[in-house]
């Protein structure tokens, strides 16, 4: 998932291996330079948000929230509210949570924000301003043979969320994040990657084809996807055979993202020399179904949704890739997505 940009000690201590669970609230917890990094991720074991603080260079703590849905996928959070955002799974539709910052471990939270059970597989969020897209993956046509998917556009307006327009793609959906006003969209099932140039200007009903689409070379099955803006780096899965969730997954990280982009036909493929791959097993990917990227310590955060039940993990000093060893690696059972903050 795109996110915002943050700051983490480029160094982890093996006391992060197994942290510590708090049930207090981490703003007072302080660190150098003040910054507190925040990692949001859901899941689809129970549905709860679960919120890890590395404010501290020394432990990392974390929360668990209690929600309404018993299973949810992308994650959103707005600093500006403190509100986290989630597509419930259970639901069918986005749910909001106010403040979660100041409220406990294991406390039931309330939905102050929510809109209508539109969807039908609702999986990975990518936020615009006051719009909403949200991947769902369920086969539109009831044809399998047939890939196929819908993004669902909702507005954010005055608490509540409203259905804008769908649109209709002619490939099957997992996860998406925004350039600007370009989407990318991961091809499932596929090694490819699908941009939507301008995508928001779709503002009816509509059926849409990819304005480009290219692949990833040493990709088997691509899930999760993020791109950061002021590093120019994109960050894409693999979660290899869909039966193996335990240790033969990885993640793919390109630097001058889009110098390469523009230097592919449509159809094209990005060689494997042009990217950073991490795999193996050291690294405790099977199913990586979401990612985030920091890049000011090139740092990437993913959840894993197989391997032991699922992980949130974490790696830095990623160098050259290879069979690293996660910095972080907390247990969440069937982890779907995460979002990272600081401030």
């Amino acid at each position: 998932m795109k996110i915002q940009r943050a700051t983490l000690f480029s160094t982890l201590s093996a006391a992060l291996l197994l942290f510590s669970t708090s049930c207090s609230d981490d703003d007072d917890n302080s660190m150098a330079n003040n910054d507190s990094v925040k990692v949001y991720a859901s899941n689809n074991s129970n549905g709860n948000i679960s919120i890890y603080d590395f404010s501290s260079s020394t432990s990392v703590t974390t929360k668990s929230l209690i929600t309404v849905s018993s299973a949810a996928d992308g994650i959103y959070f707005d600093e500006d509210t403190e509100t986290v955002y989630q597509a419930s799974r259970s639901g069918n539709n986005l749910e909001g949570f106010i403040g979660v910052n100041d409220i406990v471990d294991g406390t039931v939270i309330d939905t102050a924000i929510s809109g209508a059970s539109d969807m039908t597989s609702p999986r990975e969020v990518a936020v615009r301003g006051n719009l909403y897209v949200v991947a769902d993956n369920a086969d539109v046509d009831g044809d399998a043979n047939t890939p196929d998917g819908k993004l669902y556009i909702y507005t954010l307006s005055n608490g509540s969320f409203t259905l804008r327009n769908v649109v209709t793609t002619d490939i099957k959906l997992w996860g998406i994040t925004f350039n600007g006003n370009d989407l990318y969209a991961v091809v499932d099932a596929t090694n490819q990657l699908a941009i939507y140039s301008d995508f928001l200007s779709n503002t009816t009903t509509t059926t849409v084809s990819a304005t480009k689409t290219i692949a990833l070379e040493g990709i088997v099955r691509t899930h999760g996807i993020t791109y950061d803006t002021s590093s120019d780096v994109l960050v894409m899965t693999d979660i290899a055979s869909a039966t193996n969730g335990q240790d033969d997954g990885g993640f793919h990280v390109i630097e001058n993202f889009t110098n390469k982009l523009n230097a592919l036909a449509n159809g094209e493929t990005l060689a494997l020399s042009n990217q950073i791959r991490v795999s193996g097993s050291a690294t405790s990917l099977g199913n990586p179904v979401d990612v985030a990227y920091d890049a000011e310590s090139r740092t990437v955060y993913i959840a894993e949704a197989g391997n032991n039940g699922g992980r949130i993990l974490a790696f830095n000093n990623i160098g050259t890739g290879g069979n690293l060893t996660p910095s972080f690696n907390s247990a969440l059972a069937s982890a779907s997505s995460v979002f990272i903050t600081s401030n």
